[in-house]
């Protein structure tokens, strides 16, 4: 009996670490970023193939995974505007995933 709950409460402990996490930032274009080295001027658009997150001045790159997503969102994002009121360059989004070496995997992804 004792075995079995030290292997339920090893899995249990492993499971917490695999969750996905919540990532709040200005969406970038990827590609800009990294040959700028700076956030500024690099905000994503409809054009934008590659992505990234900069959550707190720490940028993530997003899988490729992510980067459909990211395209679909912005697209979807254009069809809700209000077309009275103008809209911003920035481009935030709220990304689920986990990290691994500086890139997302993201499972979902919500671009305001």
């Amino acid at each position: 009996m004792r075995r079995i709950m030290s292997v339920l409460a090893l899995t249990g402990a492993f499971s917490v670490l695999a969750l996905a996490e919540n990532f709040s930032g200005k969406l970038l274009d990827s590609s800009c970023y990294d040959a700028q080295k700076k956030t500024t001027g690099c905000d994503a658009s409809s054009a934008t193939t590659s992505f990234a997150i900069d959550v707190s001045g720490k940028v993530y790159k997003l899988d490729s995974n992510g980067n459909s997503k990211a395209m679909a969102a912005l697209k979807n994002r254009a069809d809700r505007a209000d077309p009275t009121k103008q809209q911003s360059k920035e481009v935030m989004a709220n990304v689920n995933g986990t990290e691994k070496s500086g890139t997302l995997t993201v499972e979902s992804i919500d671009v305001q």
